[in-house]
């Protein structure tokens, strides 16, 4: 679980409540809530967001879309250290009882890129074809991860949009009902909560989840990186102390002293 995602949506939801009761003549209302809701501009921005994302992708991408939300809140799955760390393991397995050892050393682990590159090593695959092999897959799943940044980003564009079409919507009936006073309270209401609606979608919701899920690919991405460099310094025969620093250029100086750290645990 992604405490900060959670975090920053449950945030989100308490700033603006906060500030739709909260007055500093009269204290805390919530009966101020429910001028705050109203089921057409709902439908204006949220559905008429959701057609148009629908209508600019396939239905199974949008479907993905739509399920990927959950993905803002996991996380990525392990981390550069304990990659980095595996490699090393392997590495010095491979330098003491040769590549064939690693193929049982391979049945215990957990991450399905790095145990499918130790089974091209094993199987005596040209390095340049398990490079090959390797980026290839790392092409693919970043062209799946960027259906579904789209889908975000196109949601993105279509909140505040819409929030305007449904602010026209409500300004042309307002002025349409001007000889009706009574008609230009819930015709101003409708003009101004779909800009509010659009505006929370954009930058409360995709906003964040977009970024997030960016940020979680780019991860991903680079840990693949790294099982890449190390599978092929493993088959070339290199010193496990040079993997180790050949890998640790990938992360940030703070992070290379928790390589040694962990090393050391072990």
């Amino acid at each position: 679980m992604d405490i900060a995602s959670l975090l920053g949506i449950i945030l989100g939801v308490v700033m603006i409540v906060f500030g739709i009761v909260f007055d500093k003549n009269t204290g805390v209302e919530f009966s101020k809530l429910f001028s705050f809701i109203d089921i057409p501009s709902v439908i204006i921005t949220i559905g008429g967001s959701l057609t148009s994302t629908l209508s600019s992708s396939t239905l199974p991408n949008f479907l993905n879309g739509l399920k990927s939300i959950k993905l803002a809140f996991q996380g990525v799955k392990g981390d550069a250290n304990e990659t980095i760390s595996n490699v090393i393991e392997l590495s010095t397995i491979a330098r003491k009882e040769g590549l064939l050892a690693l193929e049982e050393a391979a049945t215990n682990l957990e991450d399905e890129f790095l145990k499918k590159g130790i089974m091209l090593v094993v199987d005596g695959t040209d390095p340049e074809l398990v490079r090959g092999i390797m980026e290839t897959e790392l092409v693919c799943v970043s062209e799946r991860h960027g259906k579904v940044l789209d889908f975000w980003n196109k949601l993105s564009e279509m909140g505040p949009a819409w929030g305007m079409i449904g602010t026209l919507i409500g300004l042309i009936n307002m002025l349409k009902g001007l000889d009706d006073p009574s008609t230009i309270g819930p015709s101003m209401s409708v003009a101004l909560l779909t800009t509010l609606y659009g505006s929370l979608i954009a930058n409360w919701l995709c906003g964040p989840v977009s970024a997030k899920l960016k940020a979680n690919s780019a991860t991903e991405i680079m840990l693949k990186e790294v099982t890449v460099e190390g599978l092929l310094s493993i088959q070339a025969g290199e010193n496990p102390r040079v993997i180790e620093e050949k890998l640790k250029s990938f992360l940030a100086p703070s992070q290379r002293t928790k390589v040694n750290e962990r090393e050391g645990e072990e």
